[in-house]
């Protein structure tokens, strides 16, 4: 029956399906439900149905889901608990001394996530030399008892100092997982690194979302059993995927589980000769911007959920509250806002017929001609126009517009702004030009708004890969199985012994390579966090085996100088080992056939300088090597793409369709 794969996205409008089998790929979209579970089944079924293939002969299953993230943006997590050194309970409030709005006096820090009354301290004491008080066993057994009494689900354990020596804090954990039956998260297993704040915010995030993620994966494992396809395997924050046992061990590693898969799918699928590509995934609720340079996917350690610090290796994602269900308003100043609420799937947009009445984006898109009324979104929800007139009709009325075309032209403004910002914050703010990438485009709505945002930051190429709609599924299919260790180790490279930074290095190598699905595979990549004597933040360089201390110092004058445009003459600290394992995956082979008219007709459409009649085609019929020249709009099951005038598209040999600004 040869490969055959199946990647399942779990949106918070659309659950996205890809199975590849033979060179073919099809895809499946079904609406997400409040039991995600429930939804992934629906959606393999309706693809292996599509397919004509039996559920069971399915060789592969990979996974992204939002359950974490939602906990934390709900905080609706599990009841968890704190432990920790005696004198540090209030770390999680304290939080650092900077402050997100400055001059806004009344800004308020979020509530942490463990309330004081279920924070509980230790007399213990660790310092970086050591233990210098062990733990009271009988002082832990006593809060387990305080803990069983107020019905936690989940406790964090974070100790001083633990990254270093975690001798008190395994003790502790040890203890607690003896006398309660529920999830306890170690600081030193989560998180091996310095600076107690964030280690301990990682800590009880991964403890907040840890029941959550251990009943769905749960869940998930036991409806895939029965429909007989193998257990899941789950995307990770840091775009690789792992077995379903490590994401119940480590459930904050899944926080932007299918933002990631999406980067992935587009550095797979739409690489092209640019130096790289600024990838753009507008979904149902929100959009998410990344970057791909050198065919990596760029990678950050300071991610931030809901004000809340994860320090976990994960894709570098900036996401904005603008998707196509995003809901329109006006603010008490008059002005046109677009999000971050969104009509979501139920009830949706006002032109999903489903009871929704707030104007959305979507709802936009139709007034403007973009979508047609005969579009079926995800292949199943027809649209009701007169609905989305009626919603964008009020939305005029609230904002002083001259009817619903002009409050529509807005709304796709205002949300083309917000991403036009994320664009910006990802590249010119990093010291990128945007001009030197393409735009790789995908998610439900993101082609319909892509050229429109290339235009606004002078990008002359658009990319839209094959199954658009759905990439982020199909970057599951794509995607290298990853493991991350990391350890603080902090010395100058003026005096540290290189063979001392070679064992921690191999310590942490064997620890993953003990975890790989396949050792010999596997291939090892170590990093360090090096910084300038007296700076408080650091820079990640690639290092070599055996260490060389000249090399690093190098790599990072040259880094420190790439961002921010000068090298010092000071003395370089490390301060973090890293080490990442990848056992590779190839992509799977798609082959593009498309036979038939593909024009299907045409519609009015309002672009910047004039209603148009604008050509209609269906993606899947556009023969490879065609052309098309703008104004058009081109249809597929999973999104729409809109080509305004003065721009062309080609259609690649894969089906991959290239947009740029006409040269006539």
């Amino acid at each position: 029956m040869g490969d055959r794969r199946i990647g399942v996205d779990v949106g918070g409008t659309f659950t996205d399906v890809t199975l590849s089998l033979d060179g073919e790929l099809v895809t499946a979209k079904v609406p997400s439900t409040e039991d995600q579970s429930e939804g992934v089944i629906a959606g393999i079924e309706k693809a292996c149905e599509a397919a004509d293939i039996d559920p069971g002969t399915v060789s592969e299953f990979s996974h992204a889901m939002t359950v974490s993230v939602n906990a934390l943006l709900e905080e609706d997590g599990a009841k968890t608990a704190l432990v920790t050194t005696d004198g540090f309970r209030d770390v999680l409030e304290i939080g650092r001394q900077d402050r997100p709005s400055l001059y806004d006096l009344s800004a308020q820090k979020p509530t942490p996530l463990v309330p004081r009354r279920r924070r509980f301290e230790v007399s213990e004491r660790t310092t970086t030399d050591g233990v210098e008080q062990p733990v009271d066993e009988g002082e832990v057994r006593a809060i387990a008892e305080q803990l069983r009494e107020m019905d936690v689900e989940s406790v964090a354990v974070s100790l001083l100092h633990a990254y270093a020596h975690p001798e008190n804090e395994t003790r502790v954990a040890d203890i607690l997982r003896d006398e309660l039956n529920v999830p306890v998260s170690a600081s030193h297993e989560v998180l091996a690194e310095f600076r107690e704040y964030e280690r301990t915010s990682t800590t009880a995030v991964d403890a907040y979302v840890r029941p959550a993620i251990d009943r769905y994966v749960s869940n998930l494992t036991d409806r895939a059993r029965d429909l007989g396809i193998p257990q899941p395997r789950i995307m990770q924050a840091n775009g690789g995927i792992t077995d379903a046992d490590t994401v119940r061990r480590n459930a904050v590693t899944t926080v932007l589980s299918g933002p990631a898969a999406g980067v992935v799918g587009a550095g797979s699928m739409a690489a092209d000769e640019q130096d790289g590509l600024v990838t753009f995934d507008m979904g149902g609720t929100s959009s998410d911007v990344s970057l791909v340079r050198d065919g990596e996917a760029e990678r950050t350690t300071e991610g931030v959920i809901n004000e809340r610090p994860i320090k976990t290796p994960m894709v570098d994602v900036e996401t904005v509250g603008a998707g196509g269900g995003s809901i329109a308003w006006v603010d008490a100043g008059g002005a046109l806002r677009i999000g971050p609420r969104s009509a979501g799937a139920n009830p949706g947009p006002a032109c999903y017929g489903k009871g929704g009445t707030e104007p959305t984006v979507t709802d936009a898109n139709l007034v403007l001609g973009y979508i047609g009324e005969s579009t079926s979104l995800g292949g199943e929800l027809s649209l009701d126009a007169d609905a989305a007139h009626d919603a964008l009709a009020d939305l005029a009325d609230e904002a002083g517009l001259d009817g619903p075309v002009e409050a529509a032209r807005g709304v796709y403004r205002v949300a083309n702004a917000n991403m036009t910002r994320a664009i910006r914050s990802v590249t010119v703010e990093r010291g990128y030009d945007p001009r030197k990438f393409g735009l790789a485009a995908f998610g439900g709505a993101g082609p319909m708004h892509a050229a429109a945002i290339a235009d606004s930051l002078d990008i002359d190429r658009v990319v839209i890969p094959r199954a658009s709609g759905v990439l982020s599924a199909y970057g599951l299919l794509a995607a290298d199985e990853k493991r991350d260790a990391v350890r603080t180790y902090q010395r100058s490279l003026d005096t540290v012994d290189p063979d001392d930074v070679d064992a921690v290095y191999e310590e942490l190598s064997e620890e993953l390579l003990a975890e790989v699905s396949d050792r010999e595979a596997a291939t090892v990549r170590c990093s360090a966090d090096l910084r300038y004597a007296g700076q408080s933040f650091e820079l990640t360089v690639d290092v070599d085996r055996p260490f060389d201390t000249t090399d690093a110092r190098e790599r990072f004058a040259t880094a420190h100088e790439s961002a921010y445009g000068y090298r010092a003459d000071e003395s370089v600290e490390l301060v973090n080992c890293r080490v990442t394992t990848t056992v590779e995956r190839d992509a799977p082979p798609v082959e593009y056939n498309a036979t038939g008219d593909p024009r299907k007709g045409s519609r009015e459409a309002v672009f910047a300088d004039a209603v148009r009649e604008t050509p209609v085609y269906e993606r899947t019929k556009l023969p490879p090597q065609d052309g098309i020249d703008g104004p058009a709009i081109v249809e597929g099951d999973e999104s729409t793409i809109v080509i305004p005038p003065a721009w062309n598209v080609q259609v690649r040999d894969d089906g991959t369709l290239t947009a740029a600004v006409s040269n006539e």
